[in-house]
């Protein structure tokens, strides 16, 4: 597995656009439907593909379009046959390193039961192996004092969308290009953590930066993609990334162990930076009642389709997750999203408000250090005027088909399947209703 994603990285660097942690097991399609329809940048088809040599397969597999993919997860949720996986490093991915330490997010918290004391989870990491925990929480209260400085000084930019979410800003940043101005200037709270983490190792211990390695327990593919290949920053101070259903067997011994009044790894982040685990919590670290929180891709699509028609007004703060439930709900956890919701709020119940501050200041690498730029993927012709008359071809094609949208044709609805036909990747018979 870590021996296929350095590959993938190295792809990235020369041709960063095809870099993606979600993967297709070819051996496990059924070539059923379920994920054409779900995909929220219509990023799958399942049709008949060749393989290395050239053969024509026996049976249509699903393929993932490269350039619309935006790693959400999606298709790894609604899949019934697992065919659909994410790539992460394997837990030995730090072993040449001389200084570990391991970045925690809040949504971890949420997957164990009766869990009163978080310090717990930190102390049980050390004795795992880790040199150091670094709670991202913590960065996410820096960020929410930072956002509410920002959201006061910068009225012309509101509502502004939060860029937490790496699924959400890949998909802004293809399909809803007018609203990449409202994204959030600020770094993610784990690139953030990820720096204030390695500078504080570098302080403490003496070491060079190189000898220092930084792994994140992530809880989705999308954070995968979002720390190997960032956009808005050169390189992320992450140097592996753990899935958080790998970690989550072996903690569980070392958490048995614990001796509560023994514990020496302290806390550093309160209810507003634990609250950014779960839908709302972001949100409601602005401080404002002028917000959005939304949740779910499908329920993300929309709202942004009518932030974009100017639907939705007097907003300060728009928080979207791709995952149900926020962070809690990646299909890299393990626990039922909505379980582990209530089981962050009791976590952070008698945590005090925050306990990281910025002190009314912007603070160092708390920008990200060039905006997001709208990349181009969706369109039919090399240029304008090729594209409008494939514009033009696709119009004439939906009014031959039947407008079902059934998904037999291997494409989630009839335009994509015109739009397939024009860009030369598919034909008419494709369609079982038309009368060929």
């Amino acid at each position: 597995m870590q021996e296929e994603l350095q590959i993938k990285a190295k792809t990235a660097q020369n041709n960063p656009t095809f870099f993606h942690s979600v993967r297709l097991d070819k051996t496990k399609c059924k070539g059923c439907i379920n994920c054409i329809k779900r995909c929220p940048t219509e990023a799958i088809r399942v049709r008949k593909s060749k393989s290395p040599d050239g053969i024509l397969e026996n049976s249509p597999k699903a393929i993932i379009t490269n350039e619309f993919c935006i790693d959400c997860g999606e298709c790894i949720r609604v899949c019934p046959h697992h065919a659909k996986l994410a790539t992460y490093d394997s837990i030995s991915a730090l072993s040449d390193f001389e200084y570990k330490i391991g970045l925690v997010p809040p949504a971890f918290y949420a997957q164990f039961n009766n869990l009163d004391d978080k310090n717990i989870v930190l102390e049980a990491l050390v004795n795992m192996g880790f040199d150091e925990v670094f709670e991202v929480a913590a960065a996410a209260e820096q960020l929410s004092e930072m956002s509410r400085k920002y959201i006061k000084e910068n009225p012309d930019k509101l509502p502004l969308i939060s860029s937490a979410c790496p699924a959400i800003v890949r998909l802004i940043r293809i399909k809803f290009p007018n609203l990449l101005t409202h994204l959030s200037p600020f770094n993610a709270p784990v690139d953030l953590a990820a720096f204030q983490a390695r500078k504080k190792a570098m302080e403490k211990t003496g070491l060079p930066s190189e000898k220092i390695g930084i792994a994140f327990i992530t809880p989705c593919p999308a954070k995968v993609t979002a720390l190997k290949y960032p956009l808005g920053i050169e390189k992320s101070d992450v140097d592996a990334v753990f899935a958080m259903k790998d970690i989550y067997p072996p903690i569980l011994i070392y958490m048995k162990h614990i001796e509560v009044e023994k514990i020496k790894t302290v806390s550093s982040s309160g209810r507003i930076g634990v609250g950014w685990g779960s839908s709302g919590g972001e949100a409601g670290g602005t401080l404002t009642d002028n917000y959005l929180a939304t949740d779910g891709i499908e329920n993300v699509m929309r709202v942004l389709e009518d932030l974009e028609d100017r639907k939705i007004g007097n907003l300060e703060f728009v928080e979207l997750n791709a995952c149900a439930g926020g962070c809690v709900g990646g299909v890299l956890t393990v626990e039922n999203p909505y379980v582990a919701q209530a089981k962050l709020k009791k976590v952070a119940k008698y945590l005090p408000v925050a306990i990281s501050h910025t002190d009314g200041e912007y603070i160092e690498n708390a920008f990200i250090e060039k905006p997001i730029e709208y990349k181009s993927v969706f369109s039919l012709g090399e240029n304008f005027m090729e594209s409008l008359w494939k514009m033009g071809q696709v119009d004439e094609l939906m009014q031959k088909f039947p407008c079902k949208d059934c998904g037999a044709c291997g494409a989630p609805t009839c335009k994509a399947l015109a739009e397939d036909i024009v860009r030369g990747k598919a034909k008419k018979e494709d369609c079982v209703f038309l009368d060929n």
